[in-house]
């Protein structure tokens, strides 16, 4: 089973460097936005397969008294893990509106179960002063955890920036598409405040923390370094992760930025604040970008890419082929193309890139191990992180230095990637899906198993919630109109957030 580092904040969360709020990605209907679910036949009628089984395993991952999803199943549905987060929590929510939406459940009975969820939510311990969630909960009471339940290992409750912002924009999708529990929704949204996580300290201000402890963590078996603050001066302190903040604008902590904008509590130009890339002085770098510097909200801004086998990808913290590209506000449309630019260019360029990392089938996101366990899966030659993040299993590593053309091995694939790839190239993504489909033991009761890998054919045969309920927030987007697309950018995301992020022009990327 999947284990995350209970000492840290949620494992998949934090390493996965691309923002990843699935179910807001702006994906092209296949389907009128009035029209309902697209009708049974062809692409339609497998797509609408896929969505009904993995709803399946979203269903059988939940507690039916606390409405609380458990993290992972195994691919049988029969064992489900003990412990929630705030992620998981949120894309239950937006699968349940997708459920709906597709006319897998009825309205009465999504109703139901995300009433269910949020009572639970009202009256789960959390930090009063933020109005925020600790990482780690038991699915079937709704506890904190403060001990691991496999090994007993410690845990401090710790406020992850990036949990908190999945669960906030899930509550905003609730808030905006179900009139039966927006109100009960737009409470726990209100009281949430994001600025918590920005520094205004750091060198390029507002760029957020990881999160904070609301204890000093010495009690782990390995304590990180912290930092205590006085938090929104409330008179108590918090130790913050001090040697830990998101500088990448293509991160999972952008989610973060749009909401603490769309509330107000974060200035706009700390959405220019992180890296695009890095500047090409950093010669540390496997692939060296290239591009020009611009001037947002007085905040200079490097934009450039790598070219790197004849693709222009848009390199990240951990590249993958699609869901570092797809974040929350790339529904955020201005003049028929996605704001900010590189969003058009970039994920084509990246799975032409995985192309050439070995990868036969798409699809590299972190994902299970097929062997066991958990592991960040990308290009290396695209990754920021000097270290790499491989293809394979064997670590091949890519250096344009040292070693540009290497033999890569057994990579590993996980099919939410394709789901999300749907965005830039529904046939692609679908053709691609159907071959991990019939191609591998890959497909259960509950949808799609979580990880293959494609030169052996092992199949990591389990299912993690959230990237179920990616797939189901892109199959939403795609069969229902866009509609977590609608119901996310409602209100005050398109008020506050598209003005900021409209000017932008990566220029370097150029058009489709």
């Amino acid at each position: 089973m999947h284990r995350p580092d209970p000492s840290q904040f949620s494992r998949r969360t934090a390493l996965t460097g691309g923002l990843t709020v699935a179910a807001f990605t702006a994906l092209p209907p296949l389907a009128s936005a009035d029209a309902g679910p697209t009708p049974a036949g062809g692409r339609g009628a497998t797509l609408m397969r896929w969505a009904r089984d993995t709803w399946a395993s979203m269903v059988a991952m939940t507690d039916p008294v606390t409405g609380l999803i458990s993290d992972n199943i195994t691919g049988d549905l029969g064992n489900r893990a003990h412990y929630t987060s705030p992620t998981n929590i949120g894309g239950y929510l937006w699968s349940t509106i997708v459920a709906r939406d597709l006319r897998i459940i009825t309205p009465g009975e999504a109703n139901i179960r995300i009433r269910r969820t949020l009572r639970t939510l009202r009256g789960m311990q959390h930090h009063d002063a933020a109005g925020m969630y600790f990482n780690w909960y038991d699915p079937r009471d709704g506890s904190a955890i403060l001990e691991w339940p496999d090994d007993g290992n410690p845990v401090v409750p710790f406020v992850s920036s990036v949990d908190a912002a999945w669960l906030g924009a899930a509550l905003l999708v609730v808030r905006n598409g179900d009139p039966g529990n927006s109100k009960a929704a737009g409470e726990l949204f209100s009281r949430m405040r994001f600025d918590v996580f920005a520094d205004p300290t750091f060198s390029k201000p507002y760029l957020n923390y990881g999160g904070y402890y609301l204890e000093e963590p010495t009690r782990l078996t390995s304590p990180p370094p912290t930092i205590a603050r006085d938090l929104i001066g409330e008179g108590s302190d918090v130790w913050y992760t001090r040697d830990h903040h998101y500088d990448t604008v293509v991160s999972e902590t952008r989610i973060t930025t749009y909401l603490g904008i769309a509330k107000g509590q974060i200035p706009p130009e700390s959405y220019y604040q992180a890296w695009r890339t890095f500047p090409p002085d950093w010669d540390w770098q496997e692939s060296i970008p290239v591009g020009e510097w611009h001037t947002y909200l007085g905040v200079d801004v490097y934009e450039g890419h790598t070219t790197i086998w004849g693709a222009r990808p848009f390199p990240v913290g951990v590249a993958r082929c699609s869901r570092s590209s797809c974040p929350t506000c790339s529904c955020l449309r201005r003049r028929g193309r996605l704001a900010p630019g590189p969003q058009p260019s970039t994920p084509r360029g990246r799975a032409e890139a995985a192309r050439h990392a070995g990868v036969r089938i798409l699809g590299l996101l972190p994902a299970s191990h097929p062997a066991g366990g958990y592991s960040e899966w990308g290009v290396d030659a695209l990754g920021l992180n000097p270290d790499g993040y491989f293809s394979d299993i064997e670590r091949t590593n890519y250096s344009a230095r040292t070693n540009p053309a290497p033999d890569f091995g057994n990579g590993v694939v996980t099919p939410h990637a394709a789901f999300l790839a749907m965005l830039h190239d529904p046939a692609e993504a679908y053709a691609n899906l159907t071959r991990i489909e019939h191609d591998f033991d890959s497909y259960g009761a509950g949808g799609f198993y979580d990880a293959v890998a494609t030169a052996t054919g092992q199949v990591a045969k389990r299912h993690l919630s959230l990237d179920q309920a990616m797939i189901l927030g892109a199959l939403g987007n795609v069969l229902a109109g866009g509609n977590l697309r609608r119901y996310f950018t409602r209100g005050e995301v398109e008020r506050r957030v598209r003005p900021v992020i409209a000017p932008e022009i990566f220029a370097p990327l150029g058009g489709e």
